[in-house]
C-alpha cells in the first residue's frame, strides 16, 4: 500500500498544525504510514499540485470553501467536524481521513 497523504487546510495553516501533530501521534501509535501536512487556504492549489494529497480536510472556519475545493480538486474534500476540531481529536480526524481515501478507492 502506498503511503497516504492527508492535507489539512485552514485560514492560515496555523491552527491545523497542532491537529497534524495529534494525527501523526495517532498514526504512529496505530502503525499507519501516512504523510500529514497543514496549509492555508491561499496556498491550497499550489500544495495540491506539489504534494498530491489523497484527501483534503478543511477546517470549520473555512467551511465555505468546501464546495469550491470539491469542484477544483479530484480527491475527497470534507469539513472537519466542529467538535473534533475544537478538541483537536487527531485520532478521529485521522480515522475519517482514511475512510474517505478508502471510499474513493472503491468507487
Amino acid at each position: 500500500m502506498n503511503k497516504k497523504v492527508i492535507m489539512l487546510c485552514c485560514a492560515g495553516g496555523m491552527s491545523t498544525s497542532l491537529l497534524v501533530t495529534k494525527m501523526q501521534k495517532a498514526a504512529t501509535k496505530d502503525g499507519i504510514e501516512v504523510e500529514i501536512f497543514a496549509t492555508g487556504a491561499a496556498s491550497a492549489e499550489y500544495d495540491v499540485s506539489q504534494r498530491h494529497p489523497d484527501v483534503i480536510m478543511v477546517g470549520p472556519q473555512i467551511r465555505f470553501l468546501e464546495k469550491e475545493f470539491k469542484e477544483k480538486f479530484s480527491m475527497p474534500v470534507e469539513v472537519i467536524g466542529m467538535h473534533d476540531y475544537g478538541t483537536m481529536n487527531g485520532e478521529k480526524v485521522l480515522k475519517r481521513s482514511l475512510e474517505l481515501i478508502s471510499d474513493e478507492a472503491t468507487k
